[in-house]
């Protein structure tokens, strides 16, 4: 996995996981990957507990700003 700039880095907070409980858990930030397709048809690429990037609905997530040393805390982390 490729950590991407601070400056492109996305996130988004975990707001349902009906049909993935052992891929997102609900309330936990997850990295967003750009993919401008998936958004056309109302999904995103996000990094889930695997690891690895999926598409999921985007009505399951909650797009987030956070400041430049949160985002760098959290892509350490990664």
């Amino acid at each position: 996995m490729s950590i991407h700039p601070v400056h492109t880095a996305r996130f988004a907070i975990c707001i349902e996981n009906t049909d993935y409980p052992a891929a997102l858990e609900v309330r936990k930030i997850y990295q967003l990957l750009p993919d401008d397709d998936a958004a056309s048809q109302h999904y995103l690429r996000v990094i889930d507990e695997s690891g690895e990037d999926y598409l999921y609905p985007a009505d399951y997530f909650l797009l987030v700003e956070l400041p430049q040393s949160v985002q760098e805390a959290l892509l350490r982390a990664a």
